[in-house]
């Protein structure tokens, strides 16, 4: 069920401590971790506490919790020391989601080639 953790997900493993992650930043309703394959110095994502599967289903079930993901993904990169940085959501597996775990991604610490990532 939406909103519920769910037993095969691998986010929801990492929310639940089952799966050890470098957490970068922790609130109430997210968390940030590294990317195990990052695709630029910084790669983090910060995902929600609650299981949606997009970040559409999420932003219709959840809005706060969705806008939050935002001004995390914000926070982690003012940590970093970046100002310059790509905030990705995939929705489907046709769009690169490899975990159906709503999550953004957040790119930076060097200049971001043009076009799609």
């Amino acid at each position: 069920m939406a909103g519920e953790p769910q037993p095969d997900c691998l986010f929801c493993k990492i929310v639940a401590g089952e799966i050890p992650a470098t957490v970068v930043r922790r609130t109430e309703d997210t968390i940030a971790f590294r990317d195990i394959h990052p695709q630029a110095p910084t790669h983090v994502l910060v995902i929600p506490r609650v299981h949606h599967p997009n970040a559409a289903a999420l932003a219709a079930a959840e809005p706060a919790v969705a806008a939050e993901l935002l001004t995390e993904a914000g926070e982690v990169a003012a940590a970093e020391g970046i100002t310059d940085y790509r905030l990705i959501f995939n929705t489907g597996a046709g769009a690169g989601q490899t975990v159906f775990h709503a999550h953004v991604h957040l790119l930076g610490g060097e200049p971001l080639r043009e076009g799609l990532v």
